[in-house]
């Protein structure tokens, strides 16, 4: 999986678009209303993560952990460059 902050947030804005279609029904709109809620649940999380992420890494740098990574959980590891 390849996906983005960038994807998230173009994501977000098409859901804010569908929500702004004045042409929707009130069960369409109600439908894309749930759609919307479980989505800003998610990215809520994924916004979490990146969060927590970028604290390791300015905790990493501070201390001096650098590209040393003894004793650090593989989950809070962090890798430089885009893949």
């Amino acid at each position: 999986m390849k996906n983005t902050l960038q994807d998230l947030n173009n994501h977000l804005f098409e859901q804010l678009e569908r929500l702004n279609d004045e042409d929707l029904s009130d069960e369409e709109l109600d439908k894309e209303l749930k759609r919307a809620d479980g989505m800003t649940k998610i990215a809520t999380q994924i916004i979490e993560n990146g969060e927590l992420a970028f604290k390791t890494m300015v905790h990493m740098d501070e201390y001096g952990y650098n590209n040393s990574h003894q004793n650090i959980p593989a989950m809070l590891e962090s890798r430089g460059g885009t893949k």
